[in-house]
């Protein structure tokens, strides 16, 4: 499990902190798919960072942490930001945007799948027979064992891609973060990317979180997801309850300007643009683009994110929890 306390992070500039996460509270559980939405800009990436714990200059962690924990081979374990880097790999794992040129160009296939086993692990067996192991982990997931021979230039786009989430889930960890895994590849390429994170995931029953802008994707494969606009989350609920009956006005106007078959109705983009975060308005940082915004809006920032419906969840003035 991932819990997300309070989270804020930032960049240092020379211009002063740019506030790229702010104040995310939530949890993702065992055994789920669980998206992150939003428009290019809105912290996803950066956010997924901090859950890795890739924490370097200039990003810093303001305020709270993120902690991942769970049983692993009968052994429970528990990490907070900071620690979590120490389960790289093992309880956790991270595939990058652009995973395409994340791989070293010039050293090949098997030495990187070498590279990426912790050491007490290389303990149990010779490099050979756990080459022989990835082989066979390769074979299942529709990759030929030659791939291994390869230096990465000499693979398309798709097998990269592959070959990255094989080296992420090769150690089974009980959480894979996946940061835009189907960008800048073709459409049949990224059903196949989909299909094959999908079987994965119901392979080894652990936690798949998927960053992607594509609404499409999360409609597809996630079972749970949040909608980031500026830097913190607006709304989180079951994916097919966000997409029936969104309740947070950014979501609604996300949804409505989404294609649908048969629906031959003119769609209209969200009007304007995402703030600058380094210069966000007062008050509720989507009031200038809501047509539902008041004057308080404008002026009070956005209420704490708070369960609006049984598992549901917003941040907006106009809605009124209805749970207590």
């Amino acid at each position: 499990m991932l819990k997300i306390d309070h989270l804020s992070a930032s960049y240092k500039t020379i211009d002063g902190n740019i506030h790229v996460v702010k104040d995310v509270n939530f949890e993702i559980y065992d055994n789920e798919v669980f998206g992150i939405a939003g428009e290019s800009g809105c912290g996803k990436s950066t956010l997924l960072k901090t859950l890795y714990d890739i924490v370097e200059f200039p990003l810093e962690i303001d305020k709270g942490k993120v902690i991942l924990s769970g049983t692993k081979n009968g052994k429970p374990f528990s990490y907070e930001s900071g620690q979590i880097r120490k389960s790289w790999w093992n309880n956790i794992s991270y595939v990058p945007q652009a995973a395409q040129s994340v791989l070293n160009p010039i050293v090949r296939l098997k030495d990187q799948f070498l590279d990426s086993i912790p050491d007490e692990d290389k303990k149990n067996e010779t490099p050979e027979q756990t080459i022989k192991r990835v082989a066979k982990y390769l074979e299942e997931l529709g990759l030929s064992p030659d791939v291994l021979d390869a230096f990465p230039f000499q693979l398309s786009g798709g097998m990269r891609q592959r070959a990255i989430i094989a080296l992420a889930t090769f150690m089974s960890p009980n959480v894979v973060l996946a940061d835009e895994p189907t960008t800048a590849l073709d459409v049949v390429v990224q059903r196949g990317i989909l299909m094959m994170l999908m079987r994965l995931q119901q392979q080894f029953k652990n936690t798949l979180v998927i960053v992607s802008h594509d609404m499409g994707v999360h409609y597809q494969i996630t079972n749970r997801m949040g909608i980031m606009y500026s830097g913190s989350f607006v709304e989180l609920g079951k994916t097919e309850d966000i997409f029936e009956d969104p309740i947070h006005p950014y979501t609604k106007m996300l949804i409505g300007a989404l294609p649908r078959v048969g629906d031959k109705s003119q769609k209209v983009g969200i009007p304007g643009r995402p703030p600058a975060l380094k210069n966000p308005p007062p008050g509720c940082r989507f009031a200038p683009r809501c047509p539902m915004a008041t004057d308080k809006c404008r002026q009070d920032p956005a209420p704490e994110f708070r369960e609006i419906k049984p598992g549901r969840y917003a941040a907006c003035h106009y809605l009124e929890p209805e749970v207590n």
